[in-house]
């Protein structure tokens, strides 16, 4: 931004040449009096000692004060070099926890106590240079709200990197079972006692698949959403290691007072998301994290094998399927079930995608791109073959048990 080519070199604010500084009076004065004002009204509950309060905000106020006298009465807009200090200033503030809008609030006041200081002396014969200088006013405001709210946010966006770099550092140590220690020194967030582990699945929204909008982009917002949904809901002590389709959360558990996992929280973080999510949730020792993360996303993949619908589920809820899809003759036995289907794989593909559309023929036809005829047609095959009656509760339980059977023992190892 260049300063306004507004006669920079000499153009008083008033008619008869009178500086604006002999309005504004002595800034050892004024000072004092508007860093009273801001600290009392704007920044009362600011965590550092209030000396040091008082310390950093009298040198700023001193700075922006000479500033606003520099640009009323030369007629120049700031600089990019005079406004090097509120950026600094601003990402002090964004480092100390100050909330922007206290920041852009203090400055419009100081902007507003300074115009008044100056106007109760203009007479009629200023009123021309009164509303120049009032533009000139807005302008600087302007520049000034742009400057510290850019600055500002760099500097949450580096803060909000630099922390998830470390909780992402210290999610792996954990999930891994090494190194945690070291790692939590070095970062310096803390270790619980005991976790929450959730495997966490990120739905695919059909919905927001925009053919003009690249398929990676969406699902990379989706993320976001999640991510910023549990960071407000978890005041972001939960630790998160996620990808596009989901991930692991380690929510502590060893705080009373600590947020918590629960269906409610699960349904509060999807409406926030814009979308139905589903987990599964495992109470486990630091120790055990490992192996209870292992123990959950078994549980979200039976889960999603035997089509429930979106929701928090722990291992009681889950007991008879878990249970039966156990390795071993059991589970051998169902897989065997939808044994015969493996010449046919139209046949298969048709069972599954039937049953992953809950059961709707017309959105199984329009999934493979065939005639819902076809759809009835195939169903009637599957069952002829297999003696899955499809008609029945119990036949459909049957089948979803099955695939999901047949899935582990062909899957197992991949996954």
């Amino acid at each position: 931004m260049t300063p306004s080519t507004i006669d920079q070199a000499h153009n008083p604010f008033t008619a008869d040449g009178r500086p604006v500084s002999s309005f504004l009076g002595s800034a050892d004065e004024l000072v004092p009096r508007l860093v009273t004002y801001f600290t009392e009204h704007f920044m009362p509950c600011m965590t550092l000692p209030s000396e040091a309060i008082r310390g950093d905000v009298t040198e700023f106020t001193r700075h922006c004060l000479a500033l606003a006298m520099e640009m009323l009465d030369k007629r120049a807009s700031p600089s990019e070099q005079q406004l090097a200090a509120l950026r600094a200033s601003a990402a002090q503030y964004a480092r100390e926890g100050v909330p922007v809008g206290t920041l852009l609030r203090a400055y419009a006041e100081g902007f507003r106590i300074g115009f008044e200081l100056v106007t109760e002396h203009v007479t009629p014969a200023d009123l021309t240079e009164l509303v120049e200088g009032t533009r000139l006013l807005l302008r600087t405001l302007e520049m000034i709200n742009a400057t510290v709210t850019s600055a500002y946010l760099d500097e949450q966006r580096q803060v909000a990197k630099e922390h998830q770099t470390s909780a992402q550092t210290v999610v792996s140590a954990l999930l891994s079972g090494h190194g945690v220690g070291a790692l939590t020194r070095q970062t310096g967030i803390r270790v619980a006692g005991s976790y929450q582990v959730v495997a966490l699945m990120i739905p695919d929204l059909a919905e927001e698949f925009d053919p003009n909008v690249d398929a990676q982009v969406v699902a990379r917002r989706k993320l976001r959403r999640v991510q910023a949904a549990l960071a407000d809901v978890f005041a972001s002590r939960a630790l998160a290691l996620l990808s596009t389709k989901g991930g692991t959360l380690l929510i502590p558990a060893d705080e009373p007072d600590s947020p918590r996992m629960t269906a409610a929280v699960l349904a509060e973080i999807g409406a926030l998301a814009g979308m139905e999510l589903t987990a599964t949730l495992v109470h486990t020792t630091t120790e055990r994290i490992p192996t209870a993360t292992e123990e959950a996303h078994e549980l979200l993949d039976l889960v999603r094998g035997i089509a429930k619908p979106a929701g928090l589920y722990e291992l009681s809820d889950l007991a008879i399927e878990y249970q039966l899809t156990r390795p071993g003759p059991a589970r051998n036995h169902l897989a065997a079930v939808i044994a015969p289907l493996t010449d046919y794989p139209e046949l298969l593909e048709t069972l599954k995608v039937y049953m992953a559309t809950g059961l709707n023929r017309k959105a199984a036809a329009r999934r493979i791109n065939v005639h819902p005829n076809t759809i009835d047609y195939r169903l009637r095959r599957v069952s002829s073959l297999t003696d899955l009656d499809l008609t029945t509760a119990e036949g459909i339980l049957r089948a979803r048990i099955a695939l999901l059977a047949d899935d582990l023992v062909h899957t197992r190892g991949a996954a």
